[in-house]
């Protein structure tokens, strides 16, 4: 094998420690506050048939024109890992009859896109996303975008930004679509070159394109407000107003758009100034899906965990100080203490104390040292004295301080095993 076969394909990347106990922590902490809300956990498969996202993402959109990973199989079946969580989510719902026509349901997992990997890009990379299904309700969209900006600041994120728009009825979109191309009529030799494609397929995606020149020419359209109904536009005040009742800070963006074609009514989008020119944090937006003859409505957001963490590292949180250390190290000096620690090692363990020791019967000062690096919080020292008499001697790493103890008293000090915080949690806020 040569030295790039322990390599992960480019793209994707080994989570592991430190980066991991902060992976864990944000996927803990969002367990934890969406329980609140009354959200449960759904788990789709990561491959699913790819007409699954041809049909609920469009055709049109750049995932499945350029980025999807699909192939046939060996049953002549087109198959696709999934780009992103909401269509899965969608087609369990559809299955499950009415009894889910009101799911509260979230998701955290893998997705995959064939993209050109850069900053803030991977292949293979991770969402957290929240499906609310049910019919449109302004307070629903609003009681989405409150529950991000929770979980957000539970997670210790600031200085985010969210911005609010509509994608209106889908009986606005021809209206939408001709008052952009007769704006962008004197403009169009100045976009790009997958401008010029959705100019004629759906020039409500130009609003979206990164390029430079095409930002430049976005800048002097219109609202797409001012081609909607007063249906789409009355939506949308309502849930402004709601989100302003429950003091959640939002700006209205009446360019904003979602690039997916499911989107009605009110869409969002999160971004986050420690990421750079790259600056989208997460988006969301109330849906309408259709599989097969089923349609699926409601309202939710997808955050790329990616995207949290180097916002978070961004903002100067160390993975390492997130690591749960050891409660007690186990010290034996001696056969019988070895055997006797063993022991008492699983007792501690089953009383929910986090404790270990060195396995291979190494000398007391490498078993200190392994102490040490494992820099848990106590270390209990057995040897031929502590045998006879019944005893521990239970030294605290912190201070250095050092007792003799009897198996009842050693059993209160340690139990229960001490939580330790999430740094700048929700209640600092």
């Amino acid at each position: 094998m040569t030295s790039d076969s322990f390599q992960p394909i480019q793209g994707m990347s080994d989570l592991a420690v430190p980066e991991i106990h902060l992976w864990q922590r944000l996927e803990d902490t969002a367990r934890d506050l969406l329980s609140r809300y009354a959200f449960r956990e759904v788990r789709t498969p990561i491959l699913e048939r790819t007409d699954v996202f041809e049909r609920s993402l469009g055709d049109t959109t750049d995932v499945v024109r350029k980025e999807m990973y699909s192939f046939e199989d060996r049953g002549g079946r087109n198959l696709t890992l999934r780009p992103e969580g909401t269509a899965g989510v969608i087609r369990y719902v559809a299955g499950q009859g009415q009894d889910a026509q009101e799911a509260r349901l979230y998701y955290i997992g893998p997705m995959f896109r064939s993209e050109r990997p850069q900053a803030g890009r991977r292949r293979q990379f991770h969402q957290l996303g929240v499906e609310a299904i049910g019919a449109p309700c302004p307070a629903a969209d609003a009681e989405a975008i409150a529950l991000q900006a929770h979980l957000l600041g539970a997670w210790g994120l600031d200085e985010f930004r969210m911005e609010v728009n509509t994608r209106g009825l889908p009986e606005d979109r021809a209206r939408v679509a001709d008052g952009l191309r007769d704006a962008l009529k004197t403009k169009r030799a100045e976009l790009c070159e997958d401008c010029h494609r959705r100019y004629e397929e759906n020039p409500l995606r130009i609003l979206d394109c990164k390029k430079t020149e095409c930002r430049d020419v976005v800048a002097g359209l219109p609202p797409v407000t001012s081609f909607m109904s007063v249906e789409a536009r009355d939506y949308l005040r309502d849930v402004l107003q709601i989100l302003k009742r429950l003091e959640i800070p939002v700006t209205e963006n009446p360019r904003l758009v979602r690039g997916l074609d499911y989107y009605v009514h009110t869409v969002w989008e999160v971004t986050h100034v420690g990421l750079g020119a790259q600056d989208a944090l997460s988006g969301g937006g109330r849906y309408a899906l259709t599989l097969g003859n089923k349609t699926v409505e409601g309202v939710g957001f997808a955050m790329g965990l990616e995207r949290v963490i180097a916002a978070l590292t961004g903002q100067g949180m160390d993975p390492k100080s997130l690591a749960e250390r050891p409660d007690v190290w186990l010290v034996s000096q001696g056969a019988s203490a070895f055997d006797e620690n063993l022991v008492l090692m699983q007792t501690l363990r089953m009383r929910g104390v986090s404790c270990g020791m060195d396995l291979q019967g190494r000398s007391m000062k490498a078993q200190m040292r392994a102490a040490n690096r494992a820099d848990s919080r106590y270390v209990i020292i057995r040897g031929e004295h502590e045998m006879e008499e019944g005893t521990f001697q239970l030294k605290n790493m912190e201070d250095g301080v050092q007792e003799e103890l009897d198996m009842p008293d050693l059993i209160q000090r340690l139990t229960p095993a001490t939580d330790i915080a999430w740094p700048d949690s929700e209640e600092k806020k």
